[in-house]
């Protein structure tokens, strides 16, 4: 039985501007949940394009987690969060993957992209009840400088006696400006969970050194 998640049913088609701009209005919710997918499964973490017979595959921005923001560790008192207490710990999670895939815009000036999500929730021994509240973003980016971005609250609902569950969004559709000069290789795509200050300084701490 699939994880429960509360959202919208609807693919949403989102313009990048080929100007760079902080935010953009993207939809506020990501789409309701696809299927379970299963952990056996293997999961490209870069975007992935399928050429139309005699015709050249384009070239796909490059999908992946923000590092900073890969992993979800939720304690019941953040004030605890340094002492790492699994008996404190209520939820953790992990980016798994985000599927892609791209092709040709509506002209030669764009080129469109479909992304999904993929996470993987675990509660911990402090949650109380089976729901949880996890707050994920996507962003595009060209070079350093973010060019939309935006937070996609999500509620989710363990089902009983399930206390792991992987769950993959819907796809966002992306049209991103292309010219003779610039592929689709000139942007990145990244996702990740939207952290509280006391998690991201979690998990700065135990990044690789």
């Amino acid at each position: 039985m699939p994880p429960h998640s509360r959202a919208g049913n609807d693919i949403h088609r989102v313009v990048i501007p080929p100007v760079h701009r902080p935010e953009f209005a993207m939809p506020r919710r990501l789409p309701r949940p696809a299927t379970q997918i299963l952990l056996a499964t293997a999961l490209a973490l870069l975007a992935s394009c399928g050429p139309s017979q005699d015709e050249f595959a384009p070239v796909c921005p490059v999908a992946s987690p923000l590092w900073q923001a890969a992993d979800l560790v939720r304690y019941r008192d953040e004030s605890v969060a340094a002492h790492e207490d699994v008996r404190d710990m209520i939820l953790t999670g992990h980016i798994v993957a985000i599927p892609a895939k791209c092709g040709p815009g509506d002209n030669k000036n764009q080129l469109a992209a479909d992304v999904s999500i993929t996470i993987q929730l675990t509660r911990g021994p402090a949650m109380q009840g089976r729901e949880a509240d996890v707050p994920l973003f996507l962003a595009v980016a060209e070079g350093d400088q973010i060019l939309d971005k935006k937070v996609f609250p999500q509620h989710f609902v363990f089902p009983t006696g399930l206390d792991q569950v992987t769950w993959s969004s819907d796809p966002v559709h992306l049209v991103f400006p292309i010219s003779a000069t610039k592929s689709g290789a000139a942007y990145t795509v990244l996702a990740g969970f939207q952290l509280t200050p006391a998690e991201l300084a979690l998990n700065r701490a135990h990044a690789p050194q």
